[in-house]
């Protein structure tokens, strides 16, 4: 590989043939992620063999790649004093409490009040370090799901811990209350996910394309009506925990998308967001290696919700008509 002002130049591997496109310039690191990649791609920015090429298009060995990188853009978003509930932090990366309500990056809809508009008031500026809307966002959570996030603040972070989500070296662990009990106390679902066939918006199992994806569950505690319980992703496909529990038949309380189709008779529990909460995260720092595990504490409503069915429980188990 060879890198100019603006330019990189990569020779394709023999361990690399077959791969698509974006997916091999994922791992370049003056790219960094997929996302970043099908960008340059998609801007006529890539060429293989002095030819424009697709996403999809799966290299060869010995294919000569070319990326045009351009110059960073300033800073699209205007800073704004939003507190930060800040985990952990040092001058590579930052560790969020997001909470829920809070969108990650400027979209459709929301515009101002999100967590890279607060991020631009704590840090400043950050030119390449990503993409110039969402600077150093290495990861996503759903605007109503809270929790650990992490924020790259160096080009070099965000490489390398973008390759660990790439590569499924990091750990997450989630915390849900769902509809109903499942039958047993551990599980794993593993159901590939895409776009819903006729909703965009929606992800299902039932997709045209879908992706592989797997998720490890365990039984915390069998409350009134629900259950809270664990999540181990072992990949990070778009709502994909708010899709396999929905398609296990337990759908996450609170979860207006994928929760009122797959209740079946199971109750609905009063809830203003998706009962899911990013509890813990952990990772290899990316400058010293050292393996760093972060935790965010459970949100004061999710505690109330849970206290709540939890104290249900023990009264319907006192009362006479229950014996």
């Amino acid at each position: 590989m060879t890198n100019a002002p603006g330019r990189v130049d990569v020779i394709v591997p023999g361990e690399a043939a077959g791969q698509r496109l974006d997916r091999f310039l994922a791992a370049v690191p003056a790219i960094g992620t997929r996302s970043r990649a099908k960008q340059l791609i998609d801007a006529g920015r890539v060429r293989v063999n002095d030819a424009t090429a697709k996403s999809a298009r799966a290299v060869r060995d010995g294919d000569r790649v070319a990326v045009e990188i351009p110059a960073p853009e300033p800073l699209r978003v205007e800073p704004e004093d939003i507190p930060l509930r800040v985990l952990y932090e040092d001058e590579h990366l930052l560790a969020i409490d997001k909470p829920a309500g809070m969108v990650v990056h400027p979209a459709p809809g929301a515009r101002r009040g999100t967590l890279v508009h607060a991020l631009a008031h704590r840090l400043g500026a950050l030119p390449g370090v990503g993409e110039p809307d969402r600077p150093g966002i290495v990861h996503r959570l759903d605007r109503d799901t809270s929790g650990v996030l992490l924020v790259a603040r160096t080009r070099p972070a965000l490489e390398a811990l973008a390759r660990q989500f790439r590569e499924r070296t990091v750990e997450k662990r989630y915390l849900a209350v769902v509809r109903g009990h499942p039958g047993s106390a551990t599980g794993r679902i593993d159901r590939p996910i895409g776009r819903h066939p006729r909703e965009r918006k929606r992800m299902s199992v039932h997709s045209a394309r879908p992706r592989s994806a797997a998720t490890r569950w365990t039984v915390l505690a069998r409350l009134e009506g629900a259950t809270l319980v664990r999540l181990m992703p072992e990949t990070g496909r778009t709502h994909q925990l708010r899709v396999h529990l929905a398609a296990l038949g337990h759908p996450i309380v609170g979860d207006r998308v994928y929760g009122s189709r797959r209740a079946g008779r199971v109750a609905a529990i009063p809830f203003p967001r998706q009962a899911l909460h990013a509890e813990e995260i952990g990772f290899a720092h990316p400058t010293t290696g050292a393996r760093l595990s972060i935790r965010a504490p459970v949100p004061p409503d999710m505690q109330r919700l849970i206290e709540t069915l939890r104290q249900a429980g023990r009264t319907t188990a006192k009362s006479p008509a229950s014996a």
